[in-house]
């Protein structure tokens, strides 16, 4: 963390920031994500203020010039169970001793922030602090107890190495599914086949059952497709953490392609100087809330 404590303090503002509300009257530019959005029109809007903890990692971003607001997230918090018995029996007999039976903790604990149209967003933190999370809240993957979690248009991405596929179809195949669970068309995935493939570049690989493919080459295939899709807001969790140099460079040159093109990015890693290259501002997780341990 030393390392991101260096990127962060080059910095030039923190603490809370009055979000610029939208102009009166002018309609949403993209039909917000979440379903639960539409049945409130303020947050439709998404309107309102509150603080951020959004740090600044360079200068403006460039890509396209900053207007709607496509990610807003109020106060969210994102909770799970952790029990401490695997069985009936041994809960039975905890509760009758008078022992703890389970915990609670918040994985993602009151975060609030605005991410707006064109910019880069990289997250960082420690392994558990509630990365993951976040952009699964973010993606739409789950909802948050409390709080919200707003976004305006398609949403495409790699949160996890090999996540939608299924081992026991082959690679093609698993490339179709894929695309239609990021809401590409039949239609449209025949057109960027070629472009998928390549870009993947399995081989003959590709019509062996995925059951049988290493992490690097699922993460190729499903980044491949992510790449792919015409989405407004990008995310990817560590996408380039597997797989050999040559597609590392080849990811990196396609992201930056990505946020040259003007499309929001949310970009989660572990290494300062690739959020320094590719992000414009940076949030920093600590135990699931925005913060740095100093």
């Amino acid at each position: 963390m030393a390392e991101a404590v260096l990127l962060i303090q080059r910095g030039f503002w923190t603490g809370d920031h009055q979000r610029p509300e939208l102009h009166a009257g002018h309609p949403p530019a993209r039909p917000p994500l979440h379903p639960w959005a539409d049945h409130d029109p303020d947050r439709a809007g998404l309107r309102g203020a509150g603080p951020t903890s959004l740090l600044a990692a360079r200068g403006p971003s460039a890509g396209a010039p900053l207007m709607t607001t496509m990610i807003r997230v109020e106060n969210a918090t994102k909770s799970f169970t952790l029990s401490y018995h695997r069985s009936l029996k041994q809960l039975a007999l905890a509760k009758a001793r008078g022992r703890k039976t389970h915990d609670v903790f918040n994985a993602v604990d009151d975060v609030s922030f605005s991410v707006k149209e064109g910019e880069a967003i990289g997250l960082m933190g420690l392994n558990g602090s509630g990365k993951s999370t976040l952009l699964k809240l973010v993606s739409g993957v789950m909802r948050p107890d409390s709080g919200s979690v707003l976004t305006r248009g398609r949403i495409a991405g790699l949160i996890a190495t090999g996540a939608g596929f299924d081992p026991q179809l082959t690679g093609r195949d698993n490339l179709f599914l894929n695309a239609a669970i990021l809401g590409m068309s039949r239609n449209e995935t025949l057109r960027k086949f070629d472009e998928i493939v390549d870009f993947a570049d399995l081989g003959k690989f590709l019509d062996t059952e995925v059951a049988y493919y290493s992490s690097g080459m699922k993460a190729r295939l499903g980044f491949a497709v992510a790449i792919n899709v015409d989405a407004d807001i990008f995310i990817a969790d560590e996408a380039l953490a597997v797989g050999d140099r040559p597609f590392k460079r080849k990811c990196k040159k396609r992201m930056d392609e990505i946020v040259k093109s003007g499309v929001t990015m949310f970009y989660v890693s572990h290494a300062p100087g690739a959020v320094r290259n590719l992000c414009s501002r940076l949030l920093v997780l600590e135990q699931g809330r925005p913060g740095l341990r100093r």
